[in-house]
């Protein structure tokens, strides 16, 4: 997981105004690098209970969500296509994680993120 983490992730960054039109080359490739690394993530996560929680959140959330998909999220226009982008990567995150959380705390490794969803 790993290996694939570390060697088969890419998702190019181009300027705001490349990317907003979606019928681009770059927009297209982007937009297909993106939910590829999306399905990585909802496949690392499928390791949680199996592989020790440390490791899966490391790969999971640490190296992929905040390395790569967060960029990508962060660089897309709020609208519905955002949206749907933080959705699918909600959905991928095991609920136990959040089962001993107080209210109004999240995981360290997902503070970026929250501070995105509040916006």
């Amino acid at each position: 997981m790993k290996k694939s983490v570390e060697e088969d992730v890419f998702i190019p960054l181009y300027p705001k105004s490349t990317v907003e039109d979606k019928s681009s080359l770059r927009s297209k490739f982007q937009e297909r690098r993106f939910w590829s690394a999306v399905k990585l993530l909802s496949n690392v996560v499928l390791w949680d209970g199996i592989v020790q929680e440390d490791k899966v959140r490391d790969l999971g959330l640490s190296k992929l969500l905040n390395r790569y998909l967060l960029l990508n999220i962060l660089n897309t226009p709020l609208g519905l296509d955002n949206i749907k982008k933080c959705n699918k990567v909600v959905a991928c995150l095991p609920e136990r994680w959040f089962q001993d959380l107080k209210g109004g705390s999240t995981l360290p490794e997902l503070l970026n993120f929250s501070q995105h969803l509040l916006q």
